[in-house]
């Protein structure tokens, strides 16, 4: 794959950005100063439409413990086993053939036949100081090549969430590409560059990307979508809620998540799901065999379906990276009028960095 490093999102950042949804016009490929950083960003929503369709996204880790290292066996953590990054050492994952580039993986977007995507958004953040101290200047700079394609340079068009916490130096950013995923469609995308740090540390190496996708299709069941992102440390409970809605009997949904620095086998972290302040039940866990009820931050990239969407390579520990969506199943009760997501975990040095949800109407 050659290197280009063709302009993809050069948006004018106009007034206080703050995690607003942001609009740009169709083409619009204009100059942008760097996005500044905050150290909290709150969660807020991003994205939210009521229309035939639904929600995919395609995620892969940029960072994995290096080959032929000592105990535990880094094929072995790559295949599942219980590990956590900061016991090993950590070395970037690179499949692409470009000489300038140090980390890059890929990721399947899988539409469904004949849908079209309506939004966009590419999330990619990591650890910044592990055994190395990578420049925070390249944090709201990546690049992305869609299927069959040439890189193309992506700017964070928005606030870039940074923070020291715990030995980490942490950060996330994100911006709008819908315009290339809507010409491009379905397939593997590539993203490299993350500005991830190797090496070994007690706060461990981690960084990733997710590209989560909005699609209409007349044939699809009339739904609720919705994304909101912000960069938050776990030190407390956090929650976000999906407020006037109204779905049927019977409806099914799904919801997505993606955090970081989360670690295998540690427990005391899960996600719970309520549907409204008239439902005076219990929250309902959101777990499935990838996802432990009380290890939901277990270094996972998962999702429902026999048959996931292609990822390369397709670690099954990816060491302090997660995304995952969710069946949400028997969590939809009749008669809610929203959904009140809850993540809770002990770790401190953990971060929320995007949930999203796509779900039956009325």
């Amino acid at each position: 794959m050659r290197h280009s490093l063709r302009p993809l999102l050069r948006r004018a950042t106009v007034g206080a950005l703050a995690l607003a949804t942001i609009w740009a016009p169709a083409g619009a490929l204009a100059a942008a100063p760097p996005s500044p950083e905050a150290g909290r960003l709150p969660f807020a929503e991003r994205f939210r439409a009521l229309q035939h369709g639904g929600m995919v996204r395609a995620a892969n880790a940029s960072i994995s413990c290096r080959a032929g290292t000592a105990q535990p066996s880094c094929p072995a953590v790559r295949d599942g086993r219980t590990a956590v990054n900061g016991d090993l050492d950590m070395f970037y994952v690179d499949v692409d053939t470009d000489p300038n580039t140090y980390n890059s993986s890929r990721a399947e977007v899988r539409l469904p036949e004949g849908a079209r995507a309506t939004y966009a958004r590419l999330y990619w953040g990591g650890n910044l100081r592990v055994g190395e101290q990578k420049p925070p200047k390249d944090n709201g700079r990546v690049l992305i090549a869609e299927p069959g394609g040439q890189y193309k340079e992506v700017l964070a068009d928005t606030l870039v969430g940074h923070r020291v916490a715990q030995g980490a130096d942490a950060f996330q950013a994100s911006a709008d590409v819908t315009k290339l995923v809507r010409e491009s469609g379905s397939g593997l995308y590539t993203v490299a560059q993350v500005n991830v740090a190797m090496g070994r540390s007690a706060a461990g190496s981690w960084g990733g990307w997710t590209l989560v996708v909005a699609y209409e299709k007349a044939a699809e069941p009339l739904r609720h979508l919705a994304l909101w992102d912000g960069f938050e440390t776990l030190g407390s409970a956090q929650e976000v809620r999906f407020r006037k809605l109204s779905f049927p009997k019977g409806a099914s949904g799904r919801a997505g998540l993606v955090a970081y620095d989360g670690d295998r086998g540690r427990t005391g972290d899960s996600l719970t799901l309520s549907t409204g302040a008239t439902d005076r039940r219990a929250p309902v866990a959101l777990t499935d065999a990838a996802n432990p009820r009380t290890d939901v931050l277990n270094s996972t990239i998962s999702e429902p379906g026999s048959t996931p969407s292609q990822r390369v390579p397709s670690y099954a520990n990816t060491l302090g990276y997660d995304s995952d969506v969710f069946d949400l199943g028997t969590a939809l009760r009749p008669g809610g009028d929203q959904l009140a997501f809850r993540l809770v975990s002990q770790r401190d040095a953990a971060w929320t960095g995007a949930l999203f949800v796509a779900v039956d109407a009325q």
